[in-house]
């Protein structure tokens, strides 16, 4: 199926404006934005949404309606992209990433691993998180903070991707894991990417639809909860979540902008939890909860 971009041209100023009422109207559904600069000598820009194929109906129409009162004479234009495995073109020539303990890195870079590195090596494939996006490292550095400052014994990785935040939980202590995905093709990855690191037990990895899964029963409770999904279903699954959580225990959470962190750290409040720490990154915030 064809990816489309939907996009407005405009000026850098407006740009910015349409790009400030488009992160309401998008962002907590996942769906990603952005501005580009198309002619510097005539101030020309672009303001866009991309999405798949079947979507583009339905977000034509939301995108229209943020456009009507704001800017009603912009004009939403649309193109429809190439098929590329965008996951292995943005890992092309990408660095090692450094998190905590942690070196997040491709086969080809080995060589850059270090005596006390606890070392995890994920090649570009089906799942999210590779370690380059601020949410990523940012649950990284919490993870190696959490686990140093606290007696963790059952871990879970909510949302897995790539499985790179079981992976570290499991290198920095041999406690059991279980990691979730809703999606089945992300826990095969994940199931993967634990082997090639060594890991063939301490991860029980399972296909799980929100909290209505009896994995979540069967494995917990658990006094480590990781989170990296979005702000708008974690603050709807706040209470649930900390049903799974023993007394005392931690919740990391993020894929959270900064501009959400007050709502998210509101709904955790509301079911118990107290603010420990924030880590700022990339305009992206990770949150510890106690």
């Amino acid at each position: 199926m064809s990816e489309i971009r939907l996009y407005v041209t405009t000026t850098e100023i407006q740009a910015g404006q349409v790009l400030d009422l488009m992160s309401v109207a998008f962002e907590d559904d996942g769906y990603a934005i952005a501005t580009t600069e198309v002619d510097e000598t005539k101030d020309i820009w672009e303001a866009s949404v991309y999405m798949m194929g079947d979507e583009e109906a339905d977000i034509h129409e939301r995108f229209a309606a943020v456009l009507a009162e704001a800017f009603p004479s912009l004009e939403i234009e649309r193109e429809v992209l190439p098929l590329i495995d965008w996951i292995a073109k943005s890992l092309e020539g990408l660095k090692p990433v450094r998190a905590g303990r942690f070196l997040v890195h491709g086969a080809h870079d080995r060589d850059k691993i270090r005596a006390n590195d606890l070392s995890i090596e994920i090649e570009a494939g089906q799942a999210f998180g590779t370690g380059h996006h601020g949410t990523t490292s940012g649950c990284l550095e919490m993870i190696d903070s959490v686990i140093r400052s606290q007696s963790v014994t059952n871990a879970l990785d909510l949302g897995t991707g790539s499985g790179v935040l079981a992976i570290a939980v499991r290198k920095l202590k041999a406690i059991p894991v279980l990691a979730t995905d809703i999606d089945p093709i992300a826990v095969h990855v994940a199931r993967e990417n634990a082997r090639n690191n060594g890991l063939v037990s301490g991860i029980h990895f399972e296909t799980a639809p929100g909290f209505h899964s009896t994995a979540f029963s069967r494995h917990g409770p658990f006094d480590l909860i990781v989170a990296n999904i979005l702000a708008k279903p974690l603050m709807k699954m706040a209470p649930m979540l900390v049903r799974h959580l023993t007394v005392d225990g931690s919740v990391i959470l993020s894929g959270i902008l900064a501009a959400q962190r007050w709502k998210v750290l509101a709904a955790y409040n509301a079911a118990g939890m107290k603010h420990v720490k924030t880590i700022w990154r990339n305009g992206w915030v990770t949150i510890h909860l106690k």
